[in-house]
C-alpha cells in the first residue's frame, strides 16, 4: 500500500518501522529535518521536511495516489486537519491520533464528520491495558478477543507453582480446565508448545480461554484472581487521567501524585473521586507518608523512563504491590528485562498494533477480516483474531485435517458467543471468530495459516 505518515515522534517512528517491515511504500512528513533524517536512515522510506497539513506538500508526497494517511503529530488539531485535507485531495483512508479528553468525548461526531477511518489515542489505549491487568494483578499482561469474551493472560511461573516440571498434557488431564497454553517464553527463546512440552520455573506462559475458564484455571493453581482494591499512581498526565477514570468506574480507589500544581488542580476537578496529592513523585519520604507501602498496586506514569524504572524498583523493595511501569524507549529492554518490574507498558507499541491491524484489514482478501491483533515477545509472535467469511477454505473441515503451517496454533473459536477451546474434531463455521497464535508474522487472512 501507498502510505503517508505525518509526524516522526515516538509513535510515528514506531509505526514507520513496523509498517515498512510489512512491505508498504511509505512517505514520511515532519517539520524537523533531524527527525526525518533518523527515520529514513533506520527504515527504507521516503522523507519530506514540511508541514503535513499543507496541500502542496501532501501533493508532492503523492496524496492523490495514496491508500492511507496516518497523522500522529503532537497536535490533535494538526492531525485532524492533515486527515481532512488528505480526504479531500486524495480520497484515501485516514487515521488520526487524538489525545485531548475534550475531543475524546466527541470522537464519534468528529470521526463521522471528517470521514476518518480510525481514531487512535495512545494514552487511552495504554490506560485500558493497565486497567485490564489491575483486574487480575497476578498477570503480567492481559489481551482480549471476541469483544472481551476471550482472554490471553501472560503469567510467570514461580518455583513453588504446581505447573513446574509438568507436561502440558498432564496439566490438562489433572486440572481439567478448558484453557490452552499457546506460548512459552523461556529466557531468549519462545515456543509454540505441544502437549509434550514441559514447563519450568521462571517460564512466562500465555494462556487462552474464556474469562470464566481462565479464572477457574488460575484458582486451581492457587493464584489470587481478585482485582486490586487500590492504585497508587505517580504522574498525572493523560494516561493517568484515562486510567483513573476507568479504575474509579469499577470501584478501585485511586491516589495520584502530580508535581505540577496547575495540573493537580485540573485533575482534582476532572476526577473528584480520586485523591490528588501535589508533590514530587520521586520524593521517597512523600511516598511513604502517603501510604505507599500498603498500596495493592503501583503505576509509574511520569514522562521519564528512568524515573519510572527507579520508582518501580523502590516500590518493589518496600512492598508487595503489583507493579506497572510505563516505558517509551525499547532500547531499555535488555537492561530492564531481568529487573522484574511487573507489567511493562509501551504506549507506542499499543498504538502501532492497532494501526497495523487496520492496515492489514484494508488489504486482506475476502475470506476473513482481522478483528484483533497483538504482537508479543518483541514482535516474534502474533496473536490474531479473524472473522471468518464465506468462501474461506477453513470452513467445515475438522481442525486435525487442516494442513497448518509450522508454529501455528488455533487457540479459540467464538461460535455465536459460545467460546470453544478447539480439539481435533472442531470445525470453523461462517461468522465465527478464530484466535490464532503464531511465530509466522504478517498474516492478512485466515487462509494464510494453511500450507499452499
Amino acid at each position: 500500500m501507498q502510505i503517508i505518515i505525518v509526524g516522526c515522534g515516538n509513535v510515528g517512528s514506531t509505526i514507520v518501522e513496523k509498517l515498512s517491515k510489512e512491505g508498504h511504500n511509505i512517505t514520511v512528513i515532519d517539520t524537523k529535518s533531524d527527525a526525518i533524517k533518523n527515520v529514513t536512515i533506520n527504515s527504507d522510506v521516503m522523507g519530506m521536511v514540511g508541514n503535513g497539513a499543507g496541500y502542496t506538500i501532501q501533493k508532492e508526497a503523492g496524496i492523490e495516489d495514496a491508500d492511507l494517511m496516518i497523522a500522529v503529530t503532537g497536535s490533535d488539531e494538526l492531525n485532524l486537519l492533515c486527515c481532512l485535507i488528505a480526504k479531500k485531495a486524495g480520497g484515501c483512508h485516514t487515521i488520526a491520533r487524538v489525545r485531548n479528553p475534550v475531543y475524546s468525548r466527541e470522537i464519534n461526531f468528529i470521526k463521522e464528520e471528517l470521514g476518518l477511518s480510525m481514531v487512535i489515542n495512545p494514552e487511552d489505549a495504554a490506560a485500558l491495558e493497565i486497567a485490564r491487568v489491575l483486574k487480575f494483578p497476578s498477570a503480567i499482561k492481559i489481551d482480549t478477543f471476541a469483544k472481551g469474551r476471550i482472554e490471553l493472560v501472560k503469567y510467570r511461573i514461580e518455583s513453588n507453582s504446581p505447573l513446574c516440571d509438568q507436561s502440558l498434557k498432564d496439566i490438562s488431564s489433572r486440572l481439567k480446565c478448558d484453557v490452552l497454553v499457546c506460548m512459552v517464553e523461556r529466557g531468549e527463546d519462545v515456543y509454540i508448545p505441544d502437549g509434550n512440552f514441559i514447563l519450568r520455573a521462571k517460564d512466562e506462559i500465555s494462556v487462552v480461554g474464556s474469562v470464566k475458564n481462565s479464572v477457574h484455571f488460575f484458582k486451581k493453581l492457587g493464584v489470587p484472581t481478585t482485582r486490586a482494591k487500590n492504585a497508587f499512581i505517580v504522574g498525572g498526565g493523560e494516561t493517568a487521567y484515562y486510567l483513573a477514570k476507568q479504575l474509579i468506574s469499577i470501584g478501585i480507589a485511586v491516589k495520584i501524585v502530580e508535581k505540577n500544581k496547575a495540573r493537580c488542580e485540573e485533575l482534582s476537578e476532572l476526577l473528584p473521586q480520586a485523591m490528588l496529592i501535589y508533590g514530587d513523585g520521586t520524593d521517597r519520604d512523600l511516598l511513604l507518608e502517603e501510604g505507599l507501602p500498603s498500596a495493592e498496586s503501583f503505576v509509574a506514569l511520569t514522562n521519564f523512563d528512568e524515573e519510572n524504572i527507579m520508582l518501580s524498583l523502590f516500590v518493589k523493595s518496600i512492598s508487595k504491590a503489583k507493579l506497572i511501569t510505563k516505558v517509551h524507549r525499547i532500547s531499555y529492554d535488555e537492561i530492564i528485562g531481568g529487573m522484574e518490574l511487573g507489567s511493562l507498558i509501551y504506549p507506542k507499541y499499543i498504538t502501532a498494533e492497532s494501526i497495523i491491524k487496520h492496515v492489514r484489514a484494508l488489504q486482506n482478501s475476502i475470506g476473513s477480516n482481522i478483528e484483533t491483533l497483538y504482537r508479543m515477545s518483541n514482535d516474534r509472535v502474533e496473536a490474531l483474531e479473524f472473522i471468518v467469511k464465506e468462501d474461506s477454505p477453513v470452513i467445515g473441515i475438522p481442525l486435525q485435517e487442516l494442513r497448518l503451517k509450522p508454529n501455528m496454533l488455533i487457540c479459540s473459536i467464538n461460535h455465536k458467543g459460545n467460546i470453544i477451546t478447539p480439539g481435533g474434531q472442531s470445525k470453523i463455521a461462517v461468522g465465527d471468530t478464530v484466535v490464532i497464535v503464531t511465530t509466522m508474522t504478517g498474516l492478512h487472512d485466515i487462509k494464510d495459516i494453511l500450507k499452499s
